[in-house]
């Protein structure tokens, strides 16, 4: 089985059927933005520019005139952050969940072959991430940190990710992959025990 290629910035794309595509592709933080949702999500858009500022950002919607209003949205949003623009053809099709095709007949990032889906990343630029020196967080760190699976633990996890200036209602899948992709365990020990390393906490 071919390693999937790690990429370094965090792909944005419209929604969770695109992300699990995407999953299956490459190794990455991928961020589904809820389609127009995000134009009026006050923490998603936090959380984008909290992630952009740290690893950058591939924009990766869908070739019709939605996608493109999500696309230009997106990059008015992370102005002043490192982006880049990822473009799947215009192809035209189904996806096999619908029952219908889209109004303009196009398939979504999620009906994309593969390999036009990793051209795109590759032509946009997309940064092959190495290998993280020492072992990622896991489920069982979140228990033993006090944040997941004890009584207090919603609390204290609300409370935690509001002074690290994310979203309080990341889901526990979400929290998992944004601790991995901003902190190393010890720095998420620290958090937890309230000494947060300033140039992390100030981070945007």
């Amino acid at each position: 089985m071919t390693e999937k290629p790690r990429i370094e910035q965090v792909i944005l794309v419209e929604g969770k059927y695109d992300a699990a595509k995407l999953a299956d592709l490459v190794d990455a933080l991928i961020l589904p933005v809820g389609g127009f949702a995000v134009f009026t999500r006050d923490e998603t858009k936090a959380l984008i520019r909290r992630l952009g500022a740290q690893r950058g950002l591939i924009i990766l919607t869908d070739s019709d005139a939605a996608g493109f209003r999500i696309r230009a949205y997106l990059n008015k949003l992370a102005q002043g952050l490192p982006v880049q623009n990822a473009y799947v053809p215009a192809i035209a099709g189904k996806e096999r969940r619908k029952a219908s095709p889209s109004k303009e007949g196009l398939l979504g990032v999620e009906g994309v072959p593969a390999r036009e889906i990793l051209r795109a990343l590759e032509t946009a630029g997309a940064t092959m991430r190495p290998r993280r020196q020492g072992r990622e967080l896991t489920y069982a760190d979140l228990y033993e940190l006090g944040i997941s699976g004890t009584p207090d633990s919603a609390e204290r996890r609300r409370a935690l990710l509001t002074r690290l200036g994310l979203p309080p209602r990341l889901s526990k899948k979400a929290i998992l992959e944004v601790f991995n992709s901003l902190y190393s365990y010890e720095e998420l020990a620290a958090a937890v025990n309230g000494a947060i390393t300033p140039s992390r906490e100030s981070r945007p």
